[in-house]
């Protein structure tokens, strides 16, 4: 059995954990470089603040002899007074004490001179600036504090310049990135079990209805039960439901069909088989065997021809309308192949139509009439009148009216001669021919009434089959080919 599965079909669950997890990453990833560089520069504040703490404390030992251009300061700072700042060993600190100008005081004179400039608004209350440099090639961090300087003998502006290298802040940046890294993964890692949870959950029903409908036999076509489905399935369901009706109806169709064809044919195939042996053995003349056989094979095709016709109205049942047909046109053109029929019997045919469009296939129209008038012309006595009209009526209608003399029909005849196989007592056919009618009615939305005409000054009695055909179908869909 040929495979109806794609090469590499879609899959709901890989869809829904996709379509899930790949946001929650791109948020997740999002929210760990943001905390990260928060973390970082809070980290980096927290150091700036040591750095500008020690350039204060370098300040207060600072002294000055003269004023201004001509002041000369002299700093009593050893190294030890910055290890109160050193946390560890994996940092040092340098500094370097100067005039605006330059001139050297005190530190490391080879530490880089600032050529920066102090903000406009400084995130602290002094006279400072950070910025990165290299010393000693390595990266370190420095802390430029412009100091106002004064004493009884003097007073001047100094320059405090101290420098910390990166290992201390690089370890934390590690630490930070590490801590943060492994709490979002296992955050992603618990939306995943949850979700992977959820998507099991929410697709169970799913497997198992397929599952059910798996383990069906291949005739079994039960409505699925909606009850305990979630509300996300009824229309899925709902669409399996209407198709199952659907196919019901198809096999309930060709069941009958090929019943009631082994039954129907196996009647005029006996008797031709019982003409052929008749006419072998000489029973009666050639001629009039042949005549014989000729007209049970004619009655044959017409009831075979009959059959495949009603079976072809159910396949069209439930199929859009293709394109507008001119009612009256069809009628008349039907009327002129019937017309041998009509002039073998002398009947007084009056025709009478209106332009009339209907939305429905040409070979449903023309089935429908060309039945209902070989039924009237069949039932009509010779010399008979016979009326056939196509005009609107009211509500939007096409209305088609055929009207044979002739003898009247009882209720309960009226009630069954719609029926397969069901013709007028006396009468010779298959009784496929208003079965076919009310089939092709029924699915161009349609209405068909028989019933027996009361005689009138106008016109004699017998029966009359009215049709009642909408103009447009509300559901048109034109066939695409």
């Amino acid at each position: 059995m040929t495979s109806l599965r794609a090469s590499h079909p879609p899959s709901l669950r890989r869809y829904l954990l996709v379509g899930i997890l790949v946001p929650v990453l791109g948020l997740v990833v999002l929210n760990t470089v943001s905390l990260y560089r928060e973390a970082l520069t809070t980290a980096t504040t927290a150091y700036d603040r040591t750095l500008l703490a020690s350039a204060k404390t370098i300040s207060e030992q600072l002294d000055v002899h003269g004023y201004d251009a001509q002041a000369r300061f002299t700093a009593r700072v050893p190294y030890a007074a910055l290890e109160a700042f050193e946390t560890d060993n994996q940092s040092r600190m340098y500094y370097k004490v100067s005039t605006l100008s330059g001139e050297m005081v005190s530190g490391y004179e080879d530490l880089p001179s600032w050529t920066g400039k102090v903000p406009l608004q400084p995130a602290y209350a002094a006279l400072v600036d950070f910025y990165d440099a290299s010393y000693r090639d390595s990266p370190v961090r420095v802390a430029a504090l412009v100091q106002p300087v004064a004493s009884v003998q003097g007073r001047g502006i100094a320059l405090i310049q101290v420098a910390e290298t990166l290992e201390l802040r690089e370890t934390l940046a590690r630490e930070m990135l590490i801590d943060t890294l492994w709490r979002q993964g296992l955050l992603v890692l618990v939306i995943a079990l949850v979700v992977v949870w959820v998507v099991q959950r929410a697709t169970r029903p799913v497997r198992d209805l397929s599952e059910q409908l798996r383990r069906r036999p291949d005739n079994d076509l039960q409505l699925i039960r909606t009850e305990g489905l979630p509300r996300e399935l009824w229309p899925l369901t709902n669409a399996t439901n209407q198709l199952m009706e659907r196919l019901s109806q198809l096999l309930e169709h060709q069941r009958r069909f090929v019943r009631d064809t082994s039954h129907q044919l196996r009647t005029p195939l006996a008797v031709l088989k019982a003409q052929v042996q008749s006419a072998q053995r000489g029973d009666q003349p050639a001629q009039e065997a042949l005549s014989e056989i000729s007209q049970t094979v004619d009655r044959a095709t017409r009831m075979a021809n009959q059959m495949l016709a009603l079976a072809k109205v159910e396949q069209l049942r439930d199929q859009a309308q293709s394109l507008p047909s001119q009612l009256d046109r069809l009628v008349r053109e039907v009327a002129l192949d019937l017309a041998p029929l009509v002039a073998a019997k002398d009947i007084d045919f009056d025709i009478r139509t209106e332009p009339v469009t209907v939305q429905a296939h040409e070979w449903m129209l023309n089935e429908l009439f060309r039945n209902l008038l070989h039924n009237a012309i069949k039932h009509t006595a010779a010399h008979g009148r016979l009326l056939v009209e196509v005009a609107l009526s009211p509500g939007e209608q096409a209305l088609l009216r055929v009207r044979n003399e002739g003898p009247a029909l009882s209720t309960a005849q009226v009630e069954r001669l719609f029926e397969p196989f069901a013709a007028m007592g006396g009468q010779q056919g298959a009784g496929l021919g208003l079965a076919i009618c009310h089939g092709i009615v029924q699915a161009l939305d349609g209405r068909i009434e028989l019933l027996s005409a009361e005689a009138t000054p106008e016109e004699p009695a017998g029966v009359e089959a009215r049709v009642w055909l909408p103009l447009r179908r509300a559901d048109f869909r034109p066939i695409r080919p």
